[in-house]
């Protein structure tokens, strides 16, 4: 039996939010993020990529290329809220919901407790309630696997809908342009490029053995979406790999005492961020990004688990003077993270929280 999948995108999630709930930035090209020399882009409205200017992008070139752009602040608490609104929707027709972001999730509505036979028709009835309860728009794309759903969500934003059957899924896969494949990121395409792959065509023709040696593991997975293979399951509830901060500053840091002290506010952040997510783990990563842009991580695994502002400042600390020794000290950026996430076994547990037992 063919799986039925359906991928949800919200259109410009963070820039449609504001513009929802502040009227003057409604018609207008709208950035959310940081409107200083240091600021980046977290997303861009409609309006605003008309210009050129798209997420991850600094905020001094996107002003550049569209100098009337209006910067507003991220709300990511409002953010949050919106996303359990939709999600809520989602289960309203499965639980085998797999959200990859606050913005977007797969769906498998194979079996769903609507009974309804068409994807599609559910998919309709999703973006409907969506605009319905938030006044926002999604776009939807439905398929027989997650590659295909993936790529058809962002074949017609935005509200757009767009299905890929069996039927249609081999000649939609030849002519797309080898950029716009989900998991294949510039760096590769414009390899692929150079190699004359331009289309899902032009990969076609390469043997497994072949894109095995070019691309290693990943040039497995290329042969088989390209042939429309993909059989990774909606998995709810994906396990977090590793919990982390990072800031960039307003101006570069020269001076020690100052780089030390952004590291124990960091460091008071990053714990109340764990206290949070109620996690922690065994490896403690530092990144450092200098003024050249030049950037690099050093991680230190321990025995126990990372618990603490202190412990957490200490170690961190030891990477940092560890890392800037016998170089120029200019520091742009700063992160910390934790991964090799702890598992609490049944010993462990506070004895004063009630346990619940899955039967």
């Amino acid at each position: 039996m063919l799986r039925k999948i359906i991928h949800i995108d919200m259109d410009a999630f963070f820039a449609s939010v504001e513009q929802r709930d502040f009227p003057q930035y409604r018609g207008k090209p709208l950035a959310v993020g940081g409107a200083n020399d240091r600021g980046v882009v977290a997303a861009a409205s409609y309006e605003a990529r008309t210009y050129g200017v798209k997420s991850a992008m600094a905020s001094k070139v996107a002003l550049r290329k569209c100098p009337q752009l209006i910067f507003a602040k991220p709300r990511f608490d409002v953010y949050a809220n919106v996303s359990k609104q939709i999600r809520a929707i989602f289960y309203e027709y499965t639980d085998l919901v797999e959200p990859l972001s606050l913005d977007e999730a797969y769906l498998d509505v194979t079996e769903n407790k609507m009974n309804n036979p068409s994807a599609t028709l559910i998919a309709k009835e999703i973006k409907q309630k969506i605009k319905e309860q938030t006044s926002l728009t999604a776009s939807a794309g439905v398929s027989y696997n997650k590659f295909l759903a993936k790529i058809a969500s962002d074949f017609q934003k935005p509200n757009g809908l767009t299905v890929i059957t069996p039927a249609q899924a081999e000649k939609f896969i030849e002519d797309l342009p080898i950029e716009k494949f989900y998991g294949i990121g510039k760096v590769t395409a414009e390899n692929m490029r150079k190699m004359s792959i331009h289309t899902g065509y032009d990969l076609k023709t390469l043997e497994k053995n072949e894109l095995f040696r070019y691309f290693g593991k990943q040039g497995i997975f290329y042969y088989d979406i390209v042939r429309g293979i993909d059989e990774r399951n909606v998995t709810p509830n994906r396990a977090r790999k590793s919990l982390g901060i990072e800031h960039t500053f307003d101006r570069d840091l020269y001076n020690l005492r100052e780089i030390f002290e952004a590291l124990s506010h960091l460091v008071e952040l990053f714990v109340e961020r764990l206290e949070k997510y109620d996690t922690t783990g065994k490896t403690l990563t530092l990144k450092i990004k200098f003024t050249s842009f030049r950037q690099i991580t050093r991680s230190k695994t321990v025995a126990h688990k990372l618990e603490g502002k202190d412990i957490i400042y200490k170690l961190s600390e030891d990477l940092l003077i560890k890392a800037i020794t016998n170089q120029d000290v200019s520091i742009r950026l700063l992160g910390i993270s934790v991964s090799n996430l702890y598992e609490p076994t049944i010993i462990e547990i506070d004895k004063n929280k009630q346990l619940s037992l899955n039967f």
